[in-house]
């Protein structure tokens, strides 16, 4: 039986009443070091480092770095649910969820092998795995995009880390997991109804602080982010994992 302390129940039930959750570091760390291992961390967070310019932002005269790449979920009804990374492909949003740069195929450099094969990732898709597909436990399988971005920020360019602005990402499920800030001010998550009321705002500030977000139900956005030291190089490195139901 699932203890009421548990903290897949804690989030459920925040994520049932409010549509989103913000979690502290500690408390994500946590959860994600019971959930499976995370020995290879600083190695798999290093690999922001190395993330491809998002030329279709450039030509709008935003710059961004990132990386991506699919991975199938089975669901939790299956005897032994599998994780298991697709050929890459491209990522694809309509006008609907993002006016900026919908209705086009984007293909992103893919997330390299080492990291895409790290025990770290595999806990993070592994507890993405058991917590949504306990909210929807009638999926067989989930189609899950996983995104490294890094948004950089200078003293004439503020980062701006959804140039979109307030939306949803079209899909059932949201993870967004902070990796670093460095050199980083503002940077606020805020959540709306979708009648565009504000429902709460947080700011992710150390690695590992977390936000769950039901798609469904509420638009997220994250205000620009600036360099607090304008001589000193400044960027914010989170990880996105979305999860829609896979067609089977």
């Amino acid at each position: 039986m699932t203890s009421s302390t548990d903290p897949g129940t804690r989030h459920a039930d925040r994520l049932r009443q409010q549509g989103f959750d913000f979690i502290e570091s500690g408390a994500m760390r946590d959860w994600l070091a019971a959930t499976g291992p995370l020995d290879d961390w600083p190695r798999f967070a290093a690999s922001w480092g190395d993330l491809a310019p998002d030329t279709y932002l450039a030509k709008l005269g935003r710059h961004r770095r990132r990386r991506h790449a699919v991975f199938s979920l089975d669901g939790i009804g299956h005897p032994a649910p599998a994780i298991r990374r697709e050929p890459h492909q491209p990522h694809y949003q309509s006008l609907d969820y993002n006016p900026l740069q919908g209705d086009i195929e984007r293909w992103f450099e893919p997330i390299e092998a080492a990291a895409g094969d790290s025990r770290s990732l595999h806990t993070v898709l592994r507890c993405c795995q058991q917590f949504f597909g306990a909210l929807s436990p009638q999926v067989p399988r989930w189609h899950a995009e996983v995104h490294q971005f890094r948004i950089e920020a200078r003293a004439d360019a503020p980062g701006q880390p959804t140039p979109e602005g307030m939306h949803r990402d079209g899909v059932d499920h949201v993870l967004v997991l902070l990796i670093e800030r460095q050199n980083i001010a503002s940077g606020t998550t805020r959540i709306h109804a979708l009648d565009g009321r504000e429902l709460g705002h947080f700011t992710l500030t150390a690695p590992f602080d977390a936000a769950l977000v039901d798609d469904h139900r509420v638009l997220h956005g994250v205000t620009a982010v600036e360099p607090l030291d304008p001589a000193q190089p400044a960027h914010r490195d989170v990880l996105v994992v979305t999860l829609r139901a896979a067609a089977v």
